[in-house]
């Protein structure tokens, strides 16, 4: 399974061609006098329905940007270098979701910025790792949780009003789904080892045959000579120790 995870060009320049996009277009915006706000998710209004995929290429100001582009560019490359099968799809799907039920539930107001995506791409991959109960993906969930797990809050109403927790929420809800629906047979094939199996038997195990019940190793006799493992065990190994003075190279304490 180890073999699915692979760094690629992809892990970083994806990531970093989406983030660099969006600071393009706040470059045109700014070096054009243009105002792409109207752009943005309106709730409820057809027009609106064309900030579902221009609303997260817009954002209001330089420090919107700067707080949306560094956990885009951790979270997309986690998600590259984890699910690279599905990073496109997570992506595309999180987008026009999340965009959609942001429409559906939120204020009357124009809603913009990346921050929805990011909490499909968060969502998606603490759930998905633990869904997956692979233990390297295990420790991807904890360490997002541990990293980001502060954004939680801003789901909730209220807790800022300059922010849109509505479309916080959808990216949320959007990425938790998503981590249900797509399937990762691929981390469920858990190898089992001899012991595990149901047939096992340890009086057939060779190399429980060197201990007794009581976990003591017992000197038995060669009896395969091409079997290395009983002619290690079977024989007695001793371990000698020399020391040899060297006063010239003595080390000196440092004042």
């Amino acid at each position: 399974m180890d073999k699915d995870f692979k760094f690629t060009n992809a892990v970083v320049g994806l990531p970093l061609f989406f983030v660099l996009f969006l600071w393009f277009v706040y470059w045109i915006e700014i070096r054009f006098h243009l105002d792409f706000v109207g752009n943005g998710i309106y709730p409820r209004t057809f027009s609106g329905l064309q900030g579902v995929i221009f609303g997260p290429f817009i954002h209001s100001n330089l420090n919107h940007l700067y707080n949306n582009s560094i956990p885009l560019l951790v979270l997309l490359a986690a998600l590259q270098f984890f699910y690279s099968k599905l990073a496109l799809q997570v992506v595309g799907y999180g987008i026009l979701f999340s965009g959609i039920l942001t429409w559906l539930i939120g204020r009357e107001s124009y809603h913009i910025g990346a921050s929805g995506l990011i909490y499909v791409l968060f969502a998606f991959i603490f759930f998905k790792g633990i869904l997956t109960q692979y233990y390297r993906l295990v420790a991807l969930s904890l360490a997002i949780i541990t990293v980001y797990g502060g954004m939680i809050w801003y789901v909730f109403p209220k807790v800022d009003d300059k922010i849109s927790w509505e479309g916080h929420l959808a990216g949320f809800i959007t990425g938790f789904v998503l981590a249900f629906l797509y399937q990762t047979p691929e981390f469920k094939k858990v190898p089992k080892y001899e012991w595990e199996m149901p047939d096992y038997n340890p009086a057939d195990d060779k190399f429980m045959q060197r201990f007794d019940e009581n976990g003591n190793f017992v000197n038995l006799p060669i009896i395969d000579p091409e079997d290395e493992m009983q002619s290690y065990y079977s024989s007695n190994v001793y371990v000698n120790y020399d020391f040899v003075s060297n006063e010239k190279n003595e080390s000196k304490p440092e004042s």
